[in-house]
């Protein structure tokens, strides 16, 4: 008689919350999440007062965005931040009190912080180790670590130099509003103006990253 088949094993779902969800990176963890066939079950979206009962569409069908409160999001599985740092450190650790969500910040609240691991998951999965709290590095960072991870692996790094250039999307939907709508005033010949950038975006290059801490 032939050996029986070992059953598959059933699929878990969780309860996902997308925290900053009417901005560009909430809009995009969505997508992403749905390209990676992540398993959820539900998705929430929460914001600000402002876009609480906006109707958003999302690859999931379209989803009613709540105010944000640690309490609801805390009825997740897991949270994802698409949010400022000040946010980030105002709220993450309530909701990643046990009994909570496993919360991923995206912001730059956590990423010098010992106590809370810097991952990439395709890199140092290992150093979540039961951490319910997990950061990342910013864009052009976790880029550069799948390149040269492989090769510190191979040959050893002793020093790596990197000049990079942020894009406007750095500052989220606010921020690329302001580039597109300063471009075409200065091709119309007015001044560009700026609120979200500490100077005019068009055409420029400022040095300003972030908050400066």
């Amino acid at each position: 008689r032939g050996r029986d088949c070992p059953r598959p094993r059933a699929r878990v779902m969780v309860r996902v919350a997308v925290v900053g969800a009417t901005g560009a990176v909430g809009m995009e963890m969505c997508k992403v999440m749905k390209d990676l066939d992540f398993p959820v079950d539900s998705l929430r979206l929460f914001a600000s007062e402002r876009s609480a009962g906006k109707e958003l569409e999302t690859p999931y069908g379209n989803i009613i965005v709540e105010v944000f409160s640690v309490e609801a999001a805390r009825e997740c599985d897991f949270a994802f931040l698409a949010v400022s740092g000040f946010f980030a450190k105002q709220h993450a650790h309530a909701l990643a009190a046990e009994g909570g969500p496993i919360v991923i910040d995206n912001s730059s609240a956590f990423r010098m912080d010992e106590q809370v691991p810097l991952v990439v998951p395709e890199i140092n999965l290992a150093a979540v180790q039961g951490s319910r709290l997990i950061a990342n590095p910013n864009c052009t960072t976790a880029i550069a670590a799948m390149v040269l991870h492989p090769l510190h692996q191979r040959f050893g790094l002793k020093k790596v130099i990197v000049s990079t250039y942020q894009a406007a999307s750095g500052a989220g939907a606010e921020g690329m509003d302001e580039l597109k709508a300063g471009c075409r005033k200065v091709l119309d010949g007015e001044d560009a103006g700026h609120s979200v950038f500490a100077h005019p975006l068009p055409f420029n290059v400022i040095p300003h990253i972030d908050v400066f801490q």
